[in-house]
Protein backbone atom coordinates (compact mmCIF):
# COMPACT_ATOMS: atom_id res chain seq x y z
CA UNK A 1 0.00 0.00 0.00
CA UNK A 2 1.29 3.50 -1.07
CA UNK A 3 1.99 5.38 2.11
CA UNK A 4 -0.52 7.65 3.60
CA UNK A 5 -0.01 11.25 4.94
CA UNK A 6 -2.46 12.40 8.00
CA UNK A 7 -5.42 13.56 4.96
CA UNK A 8 -5.36 16.62 6.36
CA UNK A 9 -1.68 17.19 6.26
CA UNK A 10 -1.72 15.68 2.44
CA UNK A 11 -4.74 18.33 1.45
CA UNK A 12 -3.10 21.14 2.73
CA UNK A 13 0.35 19.98 0.83
CA UNK A 14 -1.57 19.66 -2.63
CA UNK A 15 -3.54 22.78 -2.37
CA UNK A 16 0.02 24.51 -1.94
CA UNK A 17 1.36 22.76 -4.93
CA UNK A 18 -1.67 23.96 -6.76
CA UNK A 19 -1.50 27.45 -5.54
CA UNK A 20 1.66 28.36 -6.69
CA UNK A 21 0.76 28.11 -9.93
CA UNK A 22 -2.33 30.71 -9.22
CA UNK A 23 0.34 32.19 -7.64
CA UNK A 24 2.74 32.81 -10.30
CA UNK A 25 0.13 33.91 -12.64
CA UNK A 26 -1.98 36.75 -10.69
CA UNK A 27 1.29 37.82 -8.26
CA UNK A 28 2.81 39.33 -11.50
CA UNK A 29 0.23 41.72 -12.40
CA UNK A 30 0.99 44.40 -10.82
CA UNK A 31 4.46 44.16 -11.63
CA UNK A 32 3.65 44.26 -15.35
CA UNK A 33 4.41 48.13 -15.51
CA UNK A 34 7.93 47.83 -13.99
CA UNK A 35 8.62 45.31 -16.05
CA UNK A 36 7.01 46.89 -19.74
CA UNK A 37 9.13 50.03 -18.75
CA UNK A 38 12.33 47.67 -17.59
CA UNK A 39 12.31 45.60 -20.57
CA UNK A 40 9.89 46.56 -23.20
CA UNK A 41 9.69 50.58 -22.99
CA UNK A 42 8.83 51.10 -26.55
CA UNK A 43 6.30 48.55 -26.76
CA UNK A 44 4.51 47.79 -23.24
CA UNK A 45 1.83 45.94 -24.26
CA UNK A 46 4.13 43.40 -25.07
CA UNK A 47 4.73 43.11 -21.05
CA UNK A 48 1.41 40.74 -21.10
CA UNK A 49 3.45 37.88 -22.87
CA UNK A 50 5.14 37.60 -19.47
CA UNK A 51 1.56 35.41 -18.40
CA UNK A 52 1.00 33.80 -22.10
CA UNK A 53 4.53 32.47 -21.46
CA UNK A 54 3.57 30.75 -18.46
CA UNK A 55 1.01 29.60 -19.79
CA UNK A 56 1.99 28.26 -22.73
CA UNK A 57 4.64 26.33 -20.87
CA UNK A 58 2.07 25.23 -18.44
CA UNK A 59 0.17 23.58 -21.30
CA UNK A 60 3.44 22.08 -22.74
CA UNK A 61 3.97 20.61 -18.86
CA UNK A 62 0.38 19.24 -19.02
CA UNK A 63 1.14 17.40 -21.97
CA UNK A 64 4.09 15.45 -20.86
CA UNK A 65 3.93 15.40 -16.72
CA UNK A 66 1.10 12.96 -16.72
CA UNK A 67 2.60 9.70 -18.85
CA UNK A 68 6.39 10.54 -16.95
CA UNK A 69 4.30 9.89 -13.38
CA UNK A 70 2.77 6.72 -14.82
CA UNK A 71 6.28 5.72 -15.37
CA UNK A 72 8.73 6.80 -12.73
CA UNK A 73 6.24 8.11 -10.19
CA UNK A 74 4.53 10.54 -8.99
CA UNK A 75 6.89 12.05 -6.38
CA UNK A 76 10.07 12.35 -8.65
CA UNK A 77 8.33 13.63 -11.12
CA UNK A 78 6.50 16.57 -8.84
CA UNK A 79 10.39 17.62 -7.70
CA UNK A 80 11.50 17.31 -10.64
CA UNK A 81 8.55 19.71 -11.69
CA UNK A 82 9.33 21.97 -8.82
CA UNK A 83 13.42 22.39 -9.76
CA UNK A 84 12.12 23.12 -13.49
CA UNK A 85 9.99 25.64 -11.92
CA UNK A 86 12.92 27.35 -9.61
CA UNK A 87 14.80 27.30 -12.65
CA UNK A 88 12.39 29.27 -14.78
CA UNK A 89 11.94 31.86 -12.15
CA UNK A 90 16.03 32.34 -11.75
CA UNK A 91 16.45 33.00 -15.13
CA UNK A 92 13.55 35.16 -15.22
CA UNK A 93 13.88 37.09 -12.60
CA UNK A 94 17.84 37.74 -13.90
CA UNK A 95 16.46 38.69 -17.10
CA UNK A 96 17.84 41.86 -18.72
CA UNK A 97 16.02 41.65 -21.99
CA UNK A 98 12.33 40.76 -22.56
CA UNK A 99 13.36 37.68 -24.61
CA UNK A 100 14.89 35.86 -21.78
CA UNK A 101 12.25 36.99 -19.67
CA UNK A 102 9.67 35.28 -21.48
CA UNK A 103 12.48 31.93 -22.14
CA UNK A 104 12.18 31.72 -18.44
CA UNK A 105 8.45 32.28 -17.76
CA UNK A 106 7.60 29.38 -20.50
CA UNK A 107 10.11 27.20 -18.13
CA UNK A 108 8.58 28.09 -15.06
CA UNK A 109 5.23 27.17 -16.90
CA UNK A 110 6.21 23.72 -18.00
CA UNK A 111 7.79 22.88 -14.24
CA UNK A 112 4.49 24.56 -12.88
CA UNK A 113 2.22 22.09 -14.54
CA UNK A 114 4.10 19.04 -13.01
CA UNK A 115 2.62 19.49 -9.46
CA UNK A 116 -0.82 20.12 -10.59
CA UNK A 117 -0.97 17.40 -13.16
CA UNK A 118 0.35 14.78 -10.97
CA UNK A 119 -1.05 16.04 -7.56
CA UNK A 120 -4.03 14.83 -8.98
CA UNK A 121 -2.61 11.47 -10.19
CA UNK A 122 -1.77 11.26 -6.69
CA UNK A 123 -4.77 11.64 -5.16
CA UNK A 124 -6.43 9.06 -7.43
CA UNK A 125 -3.37 6.44 -5.83
CA UNK A 126 -4.71 6.92 -2.44
CA UNK A 127 -8.23 7.82 -2.42
CA UNK A 128 -11.65 6.91 -4.31
CA UNK A 129 -15.20 7.91 -4.31
CA UNK A 130 -16.13 10.42 -1.83
CA UNK A 131 -13.04 10.71 0.14
CA UNK A 132 -11.43 11.84 -3.24
CA UNK A 133 -14.35 14.29 -4.24
CA UNK A 134 -13.69 16.24 -1.11
CA UNK A 135 -9.74 16.53 -1.10
CA UNK A 136 -10.14 17.44 -4.89
CA UNK A 137 -12.76 20.49 -3.95
CA UNK A 138 -10.80 21.72 -1.39
CA UNK A 139 -7.82 22.03 -3.12
CA UNK A 140 -9.89 23.82 -6.19
CA UNK A 141 -11.42 25.71 -3.72
CA UNK A 142 -7.94 26.96 -2.62
CA UNK A 143 -6.72 27.26 -6.11
CA UNK A 144 -9.51 29.61 -6.81
CA UNK A 145 -8.88 31.85 -3.63
CA UNK A 146 -5.71 32.46 -4.14
CA UNK A 147 -5.86 34.96 -7.07
CA UNK A 148 -7.98 36.94 -4.12
CA UNK A 149 -4.61 38.14 -2.13
CA UNK A 150 -1.98 37.02 -4.99
CA UNK A 151 -1.98 40.88 -6.50
CA UNK A 152 -1.81 42.54 -2.71
CA UNK A 153 1.07 40.39 -1.81
CA UNK A 154 2.74 40.56 -5.02
CA UNK A 155 2.09 44.60 -4.91
CA UNK A 156 4.16 44.86 -1.40
CA UNK A 157 6.62 42.63 -2.56
CA UNK A 158 7.28 44.89 -5.77
CA UNK A 159 6.86 47.79 -3.09
CA UNK A 160 9.96 46.77 -1.04
CA UNK A 161 12.25 44.88 -3.39
CA UNK A 162 10.95 45.62 -6.98
CA UNK A 163 9.64 42.88 -9.68
CA UNK A 164 12.37 41.02 -9.32
CA UNK A 165 11.27 40.03 -5.77
CA UNK A 166 8.43 38.62 -7.10
CA UNK A 167 10.55 35.81 -8.86
CA UNK A 168 12.66 35.34 -5.72
CA UNK A 169 8.95 34.52 -3.53
CA UNK A 170 8.56 32.41 -6.27
CA UNK A 171 11.27 30.45 -5.77
CA UNK A 172 11.07 30.25 -2.20
CA UNK A 173 7.06 29.33 -2.18
CA UNK A 174 8.50 26.85 -4.43
CA UNK A 175 11.73 25.60 -2.61
CA UNK A 176 8.91 24.95 0.55
CA UNK A 177 6.88 22.96 -1.04
CA UNK A 178 9.75 20.78 -2.45
CA UNK A 179 11.10 20.38 1.20
CA UNK A 180 7.78 19.30 2.54
CA UNK A 181 6.87 16.48 -0.57
CA UNK A 182 10.32 15.43 -0.03
CA UNK A 183 10.66 14.72 3.71
CA UNK A 184 7.13 14.03 4.41
CA UNK A 185 5.39 12.27 1.53
CA UNK A 186 6.25 9.01 0.26
CA UNK A 187 5.86 7.51 -3.24
CA UNK A 188 2.04 6.73 -4.00
CA UNK A 189 2.65 4.25 -7.49
CA UNK A 190 3.00 1.37 -6.26
CA UNK A 191 5.31 -0.38 -8.70
CA UNK A 192 3.17 -2.88 -10.28
CA UNK A 193 1.25 -0.53 -11.63
CA UNK A 194 3.87 1.76 -13.06
CA UNK A 195 3.41 1.87 -17.21
CA UNK A 196 6.05 1.20 -19.71
CA UNK A 197 6.89 4.72 -21.63
CA UNK A 198 5.60 3.00 -25.08
CA UNK A 199 5.41 4.92 -28.23
CA UNK A 200 3.15 2.87 -29.73
CA UNK A 201 0.58 3.10 -26.70
CA UNK A 202 0.78 6.85 -26.70
CA UNK A 203 0.36 6.55 -30.34
CA UNK A 204 -2.72 4.61 -30.25
CA UNK A 205 -4.19 6.79 -27.00
CA UNK A 206 -3.83 10.08 -28.43
CA UNK A 207 -6.12 8.78 -31.67
CA UNK A 208 -8.37 7.03 -29.56
CA UNK A 209 -8.94 10.37 -27.31
CA UNK A 210 -8.86 12.71 -29.90
CA UNK A 211 -10.87 9.94 -32.51
CA UNK A 212 -14.05 11.07 -30.44
CA UNK A 213 -15.99 13.20 -31.89
CA UNK A 214 -17.53 14.78 -28.76
CA UNK A 215 -13.79 15.23 -27.22
CA UNK A 216 -12.78 16.92 -29.78
CA UNK A 217 -16.25 19.48 -29.73
CA UNK A 218 -15.43 19.87 -25.53
CA UNK A 219 -11.69 21.13 -26.13
CA UNK A 220 -11.78 23.42 -28.48
CA UNK A 221 -14.72 24.95 -26.20
CA UNK A 222 -12.45 24.60 -23.33
CA UNK A 223 -9.80 26.60 -25.57
CA UNK A 224 -12.67 29.37 -26.28
CA UNK A 225 -13.02 29.49 -22.47
CA UNK A 226 -9.61 30.15 -21.60
CA UNK A 227 -8.52 31.89 -24.02
CA UNK A 228 -11.26 34.59 -22.52
CA UNK A 229 -10.50 33.87 -19.59
CA UNK A 230 -6.71 34.52 -20.02
CA UNK A 231 -7.46 37.33 -22.22
CA UNK A 232 -9.16 39.12 -19.47
CA UNK A 233 -5.81 38.27 -17.34
CA UNK A 234 -3.39 39.52 -19.22
CA UNK A 235 -5.17 43.09 -19.80
CA UNK A 236 -7.02 43.72 -16.42
CA UNK A 237 -3.94 45.49 -14.84
CA UNK A 238 -3.33 47.78 -17.62
CA UNK A 239 -7.37 48.54 -17.71
CA UNK A 240 -7.26 49.34 -13.94
CA UNK A 241 -4.11 51.95 -14.59
CA UNK A 242 -4.52 53.31 -17.79
CA UNK A 243 -8.29 53.21 -19.00
CA UNK A 244 -9.62 54.06 -15.11
CA UNK A 245 -6.48 55.49 -13.43
CA UNK A 246 -6.94 52.98 -10.45
CA UNK A 247 -3.22 51.35 -10.58
CA UNK A 248 -2.91 51.81 -6.94
CA UNK A 249 -6.67 49.94 -5.77
CA UNK A 250 -6.50 47.32 -8.22
CA UNK A 251 -5.13 44.46 -6.08
CA UNK A 252 -7.34 45.23 -3.17
CA UNK A 253 -10.58 45.15 -6.38
CA UNK A 254 -9.48 42.25 -8.44
CA UNK A 255 -8.94 40.31 -5.12
CA UNK A 256 -12.73 41.08 -4.78
CA UNK A 257 -13.47 39.92 -8.11
CA UNK A 258 -11.92 36.31 -7.46
CA UNK A 259 -13.72 36.47 -4.06
CA UNK A 260 -17.23 36.65 -5.73
CA UNK A 261 -16.67 34.55 -8.49
CA UNK A 262 -15.99 31.52 -5.95
CA UNK A 263 -19.54 31.82 -5.25
CA UNK A 264 -19.78 30.28 -8.75
CA UNK A 265 -18.21 26.82 -7.53
CA UNK A 266 -20.86 26.64 -4.73
CA UNK A 267 -23.72 26.84 -6.81
CA UNK A 268 -22.25 24.56 -9.00
CA UNK A 269 -21.62 21.59 -6.76
CA UNK A 270 -25.61 22.48 -5.93
CA UNK A 271 -26.96 22.75 -9.13
CA UNK A 272 -25.18 20.29 -11.12
CA UNK A 273 -27.30 16.96 -9.68
CA UNK A 274 -30.53 18.72 -10.25
CA UNK A 275 -30.12 20.73 -13.38
CA UNK A 276 -26.78 18.80 -15.28
CA UNK A 277 -23.56 19.45 -16.56
CA UNK A 278 -25.26 20.29 -20.05
CA UNK A 279 -27.66 23.13 -18.64
CA UNK A 280 -24.75 24.50 -16.32
CA UNK A 281 -22.81 24.99 -19.66
CA UNK A 282 -24.96 26.54 -21.62
CA UNK A 283 -26.52 29.27 -18.79
CA UNK A 284 -22.52 29.93 -18.60
CA UNK A 285 -21.56 30.85 -22.02
CA UNK A 286 -25.02 32.33 -22.19
CA UNK A 287 -24.01 35.03 -19.30
CA UNK A 288 -20.98 35.34 -20.37
CA UNK A 289 -22.24 36.54 -24.04
CA UNK A 290 -24.91 38.63 -22.78
CA UNK A 291 -22.84 40.41 -20.14
CA UNK A 292 -20.12 41.09 -22.97
CA UNK A 293 -22.59 41.97 -25.88
CA UNK A 294 -24.02 44.57 -22.97
CA UNK A 295 -20.66 45.84 -21.84
CA UNK A 296 -19.13 46.10 -25.16
CA UNK A 297 -22.33 48.18 -26.56
CA UNK A 298 -21.70 50.73 -23.16
CA UNK A 299 -18.26 51.04 -24.84
CA UNK A 300 -18.58 51.60 -27.88
CA UNK A 301 -21.51 54.00 -27.50
CA UNK A 302 -18.81 55.92 -24.98
CA UNK A 303 -20.35 54.86 -21.40
CA UNK A 304 -17.05 53.50 -20.99
CA UNK A 305 -15.35 55.89 -18.76
CA UNK A 306 -15.38 57.20 -15.84
CA UNK A 307 -16.92 55.72 -12.45
CA UNK A 308 -20.19 54.33 -14.18
CA UNK A 309 -17.46 52.68 -16.97
CA UNK A 310 -15.53 51.17 -14.39
CA UNK A 311 -18.94 49.81 -12.60
CA UNK A 312 -19.59 48.57 -15.82
CA UNK A 313 -16.30 46.64 -16.67
CA UNK A 314 -15.86 45.29 -12.82
CA UNK A 315 -19.28 43.58 -13.00
CA UNK A 316 -18.31 42.65 -16.47
CA UNK A 317 -15.29 40.77 -15.13
CA UNK A 318 -17.04 39.28 -12.23
CA UNK A 319 -19.56 37.85 -14.21
CA UNK A 320 -16.71 36.13 -16.81
CA UNK A 321 -14.85 34.96 -13.63
CA UNK A 322 -17.92 33.53 -12.21
CA UNK A 323 -19.00 31.59 -15.11
CA UNK A 324 -15.83 29.58 -15.08
CA UNK A 325 -17.53 27.55 -12.64
CA UNK A 326 -20.13 26.52 -14.72
CA UNK A 327 -18.28 25.48 -17.72
CA UNK A 328 -14.33 24.50 -16.94
CA UNK A 329 -15.38 21.38 -14.69
CA UNK A 330 -18.51 20.36 -16.63
CA UNK A 331 -17.00 20.27 -20.08
CA UNK A 332 -13.56 18.45 -18.47
CA UNK A 333 -16.02 15.84 -17.07
CA UNK A 334 -18.25 15.20 -19.86
CA UNK A 335 -14.85 14.86 -22.55
CA UNK A 336 -13.51 12.20 -19.65
CA UNK A 337 -16.60 9.96 -19.64
CA UNK A 338 -15.86 8.08 -22.46
CA UNK A 339 -12.14 7.39 -21.66
CA UNK A 340 -11.71 5.98 -18.45
CA UNK A 341 -9.63 3.13 -18.63
CA UNK A 342 -7.48 6.29 -20.74
CA UNK A 343 -7.98 9.11 -18.51
CA UNK A 344 -4.57 9.89 -17.03
CA UNK A 345 -3.50 10.41 -20.86
CA UNK A 346 -6.54 11.67 -21.98
CA UNK A 347 -6.85 14.79 -18.99
CA UNK A 348 -2.72 15.66 -20.41
CA UNK A 349 -3.86 15.40 -23.64
CA UNK A 350 -6.86 17.71 -23.38
CA UNK A 351 -5.95 20.15 -21.00
CA UNK A 352 -2.45 20.62 -23.14
CA UNK A 353 -4.34 21.33 -26.61
CA UNK A 354 -6.65 24.03 -25.02
CA UNK A 355 -4.25 25.22 -22.59
CA UNK A 356 -1.56 26.21 -25.62
CA UNK A 357 -4.70 27.41 -27.97
CA UNK A 358 -5.81 29.64 -25.32
CA UNK A 359 -2.40 31.37 -26.01
CA UNK A 360 -3.14 32.06 -29.43
CA UNK A 361 -6.15 33.86 -28.30
CA UNK A 362 -5.01 35.86 -25.14
CA UNK A 363 -1.77 36.96 -26.77
CA UNK A 364 -2.95 38.94 -29.43
CA UNK A 365 -5.92 40.40 -27.32
CA UNK A 366 -2.79 41.27 -25.29
CA UNK A 367 -0.97 42.82 -27.68
CA UNK A 368 -4.20 44.62 -29.50
CA UNK A 369 -4.83 46.76 -26.21
CA UNK A 370 -5.96 50.37 -26.94
CA UNK A 371 -6.38 52.31 -23.70
CA UNK A 372 -9.62 50.84 -23.56
CA UNK A 373 -11.35 47.13 -22.75
CA UNK A 374 -13.44 47.02 -26.06
CA UNK A 375 -10.75 44.72 -27.55
CA UNK A 376 -10.31 42.14 -24.33
CA UNK A 377 -14.70 42.19 -24.22
CA UNK A 378 -15.10 41.49 -28.10
CA UNK A 379 -12.92 38.71 -27.43
CA UNK A 380 -15.51 37.68 -24.58
CA UNK A 381 -18.43 37.66 -26.72
CA UNK A 382 -17.05 36.54 -29.55
CA UNK A 383 -15.44 33.19 -27.31
CA UNK A 384 -18.64 32.91 -25.84
CA UNK A 385 -21.06 32.89 -28.95
CA UNK A 386 -18.21 30.19 -30.93
CA UNK A 387 -18.79 28.25 -27.76
CA UNK A 388 -22.61 28.32 -27.79
CA UNK A 389 -22.69 27.46 -31.43
CA UNK A 390 -20.15 24.94 -30.84
CA UNK A 391 -21.99 23.00 -27.96
CA UNK A 392 -25.21 22.65 -30.34
CA UNK A 393 -22.70 20.49 -32.30
CA UNK A 394 -22.37 18.17 -30.28
CA UNK A 395 -23.18 14.42 -30.58
CA UNK A 396 -26.08 14.24 -28.29
CA UNK A 397 -26.86 10.45 -28.91
CA UNK A 398 -23.35 9.64 -27.47
CA UNK A 399 -22.88 12.16 -25.36
CA UNK A 400 -23.57 11.65 -21.53
CA UNK A 401 -25.99 13.58 -19.18
CA UNK A 402 -26.48 14.17 -15.49
CA UNK A 403 -24.02 15.16 -12.63
CA UNK A 404 -20.85 14.26 -13.07
CA UNK A 405 -19.17 10.70 -13.25
CA UNK A 406 -17.91 9.24 -9.81
CA UNK A 407 -13.91 9.63 -9.91
CA UNK A 408 -12.44 6.41 -11.60
CA UNK A 409 -10.84 3.88 -9.21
Amino acid sequence: MPRRLPQLEFTILLAMLFATVAFSIDAMLPGLPQIAADLSPDDVNRAQLVLTAFVFGMGGGTLISGPISDHFGRKPVILFGLGLYIVGAVIAGLSNTMEMMLIGRAIQGVGGAFPRTVGIAMVRDLYEGREMAKITSFVMTIFMVVPAAAPSIGAMIIADFGWHGIFAAFVLVALIGATWMSLRQGETLDPENRRHLNFADLKSGTKEVFGNYNVRIYTVILMLGFGQMFSILSSVQQIYADTFDLEEVFPYFFGATALISAVGAIMNGRLVGEKGMHFLIRLGYGIALTASVIALALNLFGFGSGTFGFVVFFLWTVAMFSINAFTFGNLNALALVPLGRLAGLANSLIGAVFTMGSVLIAAPVGLAFNGTPIPVMMAGALCSALALILFRFEDSATAPHGAPPKPAE
